[in-house]
């Protein structure tokens, strides 16, 4: 079953999703609003990342972040 979480949605109706396929696959779908055309585009992670500093972006950063407090660390 994969597994999905909506990462971040524009005031212009574009949508981004954190997907995780039963094959342990994790990449980005965007999702692009009816004005656009609607195209649907799969990414992988890094690409994402460095395709610059939008709030998609800084949304995943944010919840990779989450991860981190969850475990402290062996110092």
């Amino acid at each position: 079953m994969k597994k999905v979480r909506k990462l971040y949605e524009s005031s212009s109706g574009d949508r981004w999703y954190l997907i995780a396929d039963p094959s342990g696959a994790v990449f980005i779908r965007h999702e692009a609003n009816a004005a656009s055309g609607g195209q649907v585009e799969h990414e992988e992670i890094a690409t994402f990342l460095n395709r610059g500093a939008g709030p998609e972006q800084q949304e995943l950063l944010r919840l990779i972040g989450t991860l981190i407090g969850e475990h402290p660390a062996d110092a």
